[in-house]
C-alpha cells in the first residue's frame, strides 16, 4: 500500500473539498455563502476555496446562488456583487423501503435528509416473495413519479425487512414472510437500482429511526422492541447499531423455544383452543375485548405481556440500555407499555426508561432511509485515498 502524506496533492484536494462541502451543506436553507465566508469557515485560503468550489459546481454538488431582484439594482450602483454559493440538495436522493408482512412502504429524501415524499401499500401476509417484491417496486415507482425524481438520481437505497439478514442482504432466516428464508434480497433489489442497496432487519432499522427522529433522540444506548407475534429487538450500543456476529442480535422471539410449553397461540387464546388464525387482526380483537372487561381476554393479555416482559428483561439485563422504545402493533401498545415499565422495575438492577415509538408504523422505512443517507454521506465526505 502506498504511503500517504500531506504532500499528496490528490489527498489534500479531497480533504479541502470535504471541508467546503460540509460547510455548504450545514448552511442549507440559510443565506448562501461567499468565497470569503467559506474561507473563514474552513480556514483555507480564498484561492484554494475558489478552486474547490469550482470543482463542486462541476460535480453538481454546489451552485452559484442567484441574486434577489432588489439586490441586483443595488449592486448595479455599487459594482459587481460577491458571488454566493449553495449546496445542491437536489443533486441526489436517498430512498428508504420497508418490505413487511402487511405492507410495503417507501420514503424519499434529498441530500440534506429532508423528506420529499412517502408512499405505503397494504400487502397480504400470504403473498409470495415475487409478488411482494413487485409490490415494493410498484411503491417505489409511484413515489419517484409523484416526486418528479428519476431513478438514476438515487445515490443509495436502504431496505428494512423481518428476519436475520446477512451483510450481503441475504435473508438467512425469515419465518414471517413466505419464501423469505434464503432469499438473496439484496441481490434481487440491486438488479433494479444503479446505486448501493443496504438491507437491514426491521427492528434494527426501527431503532435507528427512533434515534434519528423519534423517541430516542440524543440517547446512546437504546433497545427498541417491535411487539408482534414473534417480537424482535434492535439495539444501539454507544450510538452504534449492534447486529451481532451473524446479524441475529435481538431475536428475542426465539426465546420461547427454550423449553417453554406455552406457544403464542395458547397465550393469547380466550378459549380452550389455540387462537387461530394467529394474525394481528385476531390479536387486536383480543386486546379490544380485554379493554372492554372480558375476563378471558384480560387473562390472555396478561399472559402475553408477562412473556414479553421476560423476553425484554433478558435483553435489558444483558445490555443495560438507558431507554427501551416499544413499537410494532398499532393496537394494544398502550396496554403493553405500563405493565412492561412496572415489571422491568421489578426484574432489572437498573430499570431503563420506557417509551412508546414516536414514529409508529413509519419507523422501519424511516430507519432504512437513515441507513441510505449514512451511505451517501460516507461517499460525499470520504477522504480515503482509495
Amino acid at each position: 500500500m502506498a504511503r500517504l502524506s500531506g504532500r499528496d496533492p490528490s489527498l489534500l484536494r479531497r480533504i479541502n473539498s470535504t471541508a467546503v462541502l460540509r460547510v455548504l451543506r450545514s448552511q442549507f436553507g440559510r443565506p448562501p455563502l461567499t468565497l470569503t465566508d467559506l474561507a473563514h469557515a474552513t480556514e483555507l485560503s480564498r484561492p484554494t476555496v475558489e478552486g474547490v468550489v469550482e470543482g463542486l459546481v462541476d460535480a453538481g454538488l454546489a451552485a452559484e446562488a442567484e441574486e434577489e431582484p432588489d439586490t441586483v439594482a443595488q449592486a448595479a450602483r455599487r459594482g459587481r456583487p460577491a458571488r454566493r454559493f449553495r449546496f445542491r440538495a437536489e443533486a441526489g436522493y436517498a430512498l428508504g423501503v420497508e418490505v413487511g408482512s402487511h405492507r410495503v412502504a417507501a420514503v424519499l429524501a434529498d441530500l440534506t435528509g429532508r423528506f420529499t415524499g412517502t408512499v405505503a401499500h397494504e400487502v397480504g401476509e400470504d403473498v409470495p416473495e415475487d409478488r411482494r417484491l413487485a409490490e415494493a417496486h410498484d411503491a417505489v415507482d409511484a413515489l419517484l413519479e409523484s416526486s418528479g425524481v428519476r431513478r438514476e438520481s438515487l445515490r443509495a437505497v436502504g431496505v428494512g425487512t423481518p428476519g436475520i439478514v446477512e451483510a450481503d442482504g441475504t435473508v438467512r432466516l425469515g419465518t414471517a414472510l413466505p419464501g423469505w428464508t434464503g432469499l438473496p434480497l439484496g441481490e434481487r433489489l440491486r438488479e433494479r437500482f444503479r446505486c448501493p442497496v443496504l438491507v437491514e432487519n426491521d427492528a434494527n432499522a426501527g431503532v435507528v429511526a427512533e434515534r434519528w427522529k423519534g423517541a430516542a433522540v440524543g440517547a446512546e444506548d437504546v433497545v427498541m422492541v417491535l411487539v408482534g407475534l414473534s417480537p424482535g429487538a434492535g439495539s444501539l450500543i454507544g450510538g452504534r447499531l449492534h447486529r451481532g456476529f451473524g446479524g441475529a442480535a435481538g431475536e428475542i422471539g426465539a426465546l420461547h423455544l427454550l423449553g417453554r410449553e406455552a406457544t403464542p397461540e395458547r397465550l393469547l387464546s380466550t378459549t380452550d383452543e389455540p387462537l387461530h388464525p394467529l394474525d394481528e387482526v385476531a390479536v387486536a380483537r383480543v386486546f379490544a375485548l380485554a379493554r372492554a372487561g372480558d375476563v378471558q381476554a384480560r387473562r390472555a393479555v396478561e399472559r402475553f405481556v408477562q412473556r414479553l416482559v421476560h423476553d425484554v428483561a433478558a435483553l435489558v439485563l444483558a445490555l443495560d440500555p438507558e431507554l427501551v422504545v416499544v413499537g410494532g402493533w398499532a393496537s394494544g401498545l398502550d396496554d403493553v407499555l405500563e405493565p412492561l415499565r412496572r415489571e422491568l422495575e421489578r426484574y432489572c438492577l437498573r430499570p431503563p426508561r420506557v417509551a412508546l415509538s414516536v414514529l409508529g408504523e413509519a419507523a422501519v422505512a424511516t430507519g432504512a432511509l437513515r441507513l441510505a443517507l449514512d451511505e451517501v454521506e460516507s461517499e460525499l465526505f470520504s477522504v480515503d485515498a482509495g
